[in-house]
């Protein structure tokens, strides 16, 4: 995900360039097993394309299954701190451009950025840019869940701290992705669950990083997140114990037809 907080030079709306390095080393991490049954849907394994693709977290995941794996985001700032992989090559460039040649890709996957796109445009370069029967992928993850206790904690910062400095796109999120548009033919998909393992300092990083949280950060010159420390680390208990975080994950899958 690399989209969203005001327009950049480059003509889109950038929510994540000014952290880029936070947000690749905080994020979670999305389960193995979402990208080999997403592999296992294409005819041919030859070319996947993931746009919007941040700090390459699911191309990365990808490049085992496939041939080739070409990453593309319009932020130099989030590309340049993409994992590499032999077979793996990030471009600077919009999910509604792509360099890729016609109908050369196999699978194309967006991860926590489908709700940025301009997506008529997007549709066309899938459309483009896929084998006739290339597959399409696109998901989020919601909010995270710990326990009663850090949820509450949680649901503070998240509605009534930072609730103004969301952008209207985060909706999108929060429902998977179900009021979007999807013109592919509908692939049913298995559930999937997102879990990490985290210390208490994990778990305050990842928070740091929501977009509405720098947002806040900017405007006020405070760090929304220290306001709710103290209540979490009475919730968490010991700040090295690890806890496990969960997310809920909305996948669409569909094939081009």
């Amino acid at each position: 995900m690399a989209r969203g907080k005001g327009l950049s030079a480059g003509g889109f709306r950038d929510h994540f360039s000014g952290h880029a390095a936070a947000y690749a080393q905080a994020r979670p991490t999305y389960p193995p097993a979402l990208f080999e049954w997403l592999a296992a849907q294409c005819p041919r394994r030859a070319l996947a394309w993931d746009a919007g693709c941040g700090n390459g977290q699911a191309a990365h995941a990808l490049a085992p299954h496939f041939a080739q794996v070409v990453a593309t985001d319009p932020s130099s700032e989030q590309v340049a701190q993409g994992a590499p992989a032999p077979n793996l090559e990030y471009r600077v460039e919009p999910a509604e451009a792509p360099s890729l040649a016609p109908h050369s890709a196999d699978l194309a996957t967006v991860a926590q950025a489908f709700h940025w796109f301009d997506l008529p445009r997007y549709f066309a370069a899938v459309r483009r840019t896929l084998t006739p029967d290339g597959v399409v992928a696109v998901w989020t993850y919601g909010l995270s869940n710990v326990d009663a206790h850090v949820d509450r904690i949680f649901r503070v910062l998240y509605d009534d701290v930072l609730g103004p400095h969301w952008p209207a796109e985060r909706r999108h999120v929060e429902n998977g992705y179900a009021e979007l548009p999807f013109p592919f033919e509908a692939i049913e998909a298995p559930p999937f669950a997102m879990r990490c393992e985290w210390t208490l300092a994990q778990y305050l990083a990842y928070l740091r990083t929501w977009s509405a949280a720098q947002r806040y950060l900017r405007a006020t010159g405070v760090d929304p997140v220290a306001l709710v420390e103290p209540d979490l680390t009475t919730a968490w208990g010991a700040p090295t114990a690890r806890r496990t975080v969960a997310w809920p994950l909305g996948l669409r899958v569909g094939r081009v037809g």
